[in-house]
């Protein structure tokens, strides 16, 4: 039977809204002057849940432009952590399968990963745009050799608008991703908080060039 990809994705949207309105129990692990990284054990499986929270010196529509999951988007420029994206199936105008393939990392340690994900995408009254996201499998995506197959956990990001100042956006993330394999506790530990550090620094370059 087919998968209910709609469920799925709202079930993913509707859990980053109680992330966001649940600041209880996070512990700080990493500040930059662009994002404060903390996590918590995630609910979802066995490894932790990241949070990620920063103002972007951009407006909402420039920060979505570069962060939206759409086909030739402009996220594989800029993001270091996404080396190609894919739309496997637009299942409506907010929600499509989708397919991830990351470049090897930290020093090559992690090697090169493919994640399946159930993608939706959701703009609030007040003008919040999320994407949300968890991992499916799809017929048109079986397992690749040359990757391991990695798993998204419900996470997301919200663009939110702040009030006077259009020229500046609120970015929350939440990550909690299995990268599968074989990987040691500590590398894993370290890897998300740099990553999303870099995240946030990547994105704060590509805002900007946006603008030039």
């Amino acid at each position: 039977p087919a998968m209910d990809y709609t469920v799925l994705a709202e079930a993913a949207a509707e859990k980053m809204g109680l992330y966001r309105r649940d600041p209880g129990g996070w512990r700080g692990c990493r500040r930059t002057s662009e994002v404060s990284v903390s996590w918590r054990p995630s609910a979802e499986f066995a490894g932790n849940a990241y949070r990620g929270e920063g103002i972007v010196p951009a407006s909402p529509q420039d920060v979505w432009e570069c962060i939206k999951p759409v086909a030739g988007g402009a996220r594989t420029k800029w993001d270091q952590n996404v080396k190609d994206f894919e739309v496997v199936e637009a299942i409506s105008d907010t929600v499509s399968v989708c397919r991830t393939t990351t470049p090897s990392a930290f020093m090559k340690i992690i090697s090169p990963r493919e994640f399946v994900d159930v993608v939706l995408i959701k703009q609030y009254e007040d003008g919040t745009m999320l994407s949300a996201a968890t991992n499916v499998e799809h017929p048109l995506c079986p397992p690749q050799s040359n990757f391991v197959r990695g798993f998204n956990y419900p996470c997301g990001c919200f663009c939110i608008p702040l009030p006077g100042e259009p020229d500046r956006t609120q970015l929350l993330s939440f990550f909690q991703t299995d990268l599968g394999g074989y990987l040691p506790q500590t590398v894993v530990d370290s890897f998300f908080p740099a990553s999303i550090a870099a995240f946030y620094s990547n994105l704060t370059k590509a805002v900007k060039a946006l603008k030039v």
